[in-house]
């Protein structure tokens, strides 16, 4: 596992309290993780989440992916953990927007520490979030311990992978995305197995080059000035910006860096 020094919780909450979340958002859509719905419906799908079930966001910003699940999916009910009070906020008003704060509960805390009870969960989730979790542990044996026995742990992560992090580019990767650690997917699948849990699906999606190069080219091509508006009109930044995503793509064309997609059943 790749870790960073000197990023901890705070600065993840400040990337989502400030300006650096408004811009992924602008890039990504409400549902900030690589592959948007289309991602959502596809781990939905193979984890076999049931209509009428009960689930457990972990890490779950501004709560798209779960509304996504009760809407779209037929899924019970959810909770959503997030540390960040700006998600959360945005989350609960849109769920009262579209009709679902019924639902939907958020719960603003540390994912590590989130005093949920154990085992009422049918499923636990995740979307390319856990990478801003520092204690990857901790966070696993949370999941496995607030899943029911036979139920499901279903997530995507962005990890490192199969070819490998230099020091120089993993200290630069997780300096940008404020990652202060960074799982493989064979480390996730031990800690999901050293947690009761059998893994049915540990895999690259195969997505994280292509969709990096969509988010390029919608800055370049069409969301310029407002990309520039929330960043200040810094151009300085938007330059930085464009680097580091570019950055990011060609790690993830040499198979340095992934989208892992995650299933296991307690």
């Amino acid at each position: 596992m790749q870790a960073a020094s000197g990023i901890a919780l705070a600065d993840v909450t400040a990337v989502y309290n400030g300006p650096e979340g408004d811009l992924w958002e602008l890039i990504m859509g409400q549902q900030i993780h690589i592959g948007g719905l289309k991602s959502t419906l596809d781990l939905s799908q193979r984890a076999g989440i049931q209509a009428g079930s009960k689930g457990v966001d972990l890490c779950c910003c501004n709560g798209a992916g779960m509304r996504a699940l009760v809407k779209l999916c037929n899924v019970g009910s959810m909770i959503g953990v997030d540390a960040t009070e700006t998600v959360v906020a945005r989350g609960r008003q849109r769920c009262k927007d579209e009709g679902v704060d019924d639902r939907v509960r958020f719960v603003l805390a540390d994912v590590c520490a989130n005093g949920l009870p154990g085992g009422a969960a049918d499923f636990v989730w995740g979307e390319d979030a856990w990478c801003y979790v520092a204690d990857k542990a901790t966070l696993v044996s949370e999941a496995a311990r607030l899943v029911r026995v036979g139920g499901t742990v279903a997530f995507t992560d962005w990890v490192e992978g199969s070819a490998g992090l230099t020091s120089g580019e993993a200290d630069r990767f997780l300096g940008f995305m404020k990652f202060p650690t960074l799982e493989s997917i064979p480390g996730y699948s031990k800690l999901l197995e050293r947690n009761g849990c059998r893994v049915t699906a540990a895999e690259d999606t195969q997505r994280f080059a292509s969709y990096m190069e969509l988010y390029i080219n919608m800055i370049d091509m069409q969301l310029t000035y407002d990309a520039l508006r929330i960043v200040g009109f810094n151009m300085g930044m938007m330059e930085l910006l464009a680097s580091e995503m570019a950055f990011l793509r060609d790690l993830a064309r040499a198979g340095k860096v992934a989208q892992g997609r995650f299933i296991a059943v307690k």
